[in-house]
């Protein structure tokens, strides 16, 4: 498992203007584990 620090903190940067952010990108890119490694690290994080 790679750790995505700059894509977490774009994240994290993206909730932060907007409580609702979208991850965009190619089929098996990382979306989701992108999306779970965020929430699993934070509080009140709805993953759908």
């Amino acid at each position: 498992m790679f750790i995505r620090n700059q894509y977490l903190a774009a994240v994290n940067t993206g909730i932060a203007e907007a409580p609702v952010t979208i991850l965009l990108g190619p089929r098996q890119c990382g979306k989701t584990t992108l999306a779970r490694n965020f929430a699993a690290t934070r509080a009140n994080v709805t993953f759908f």
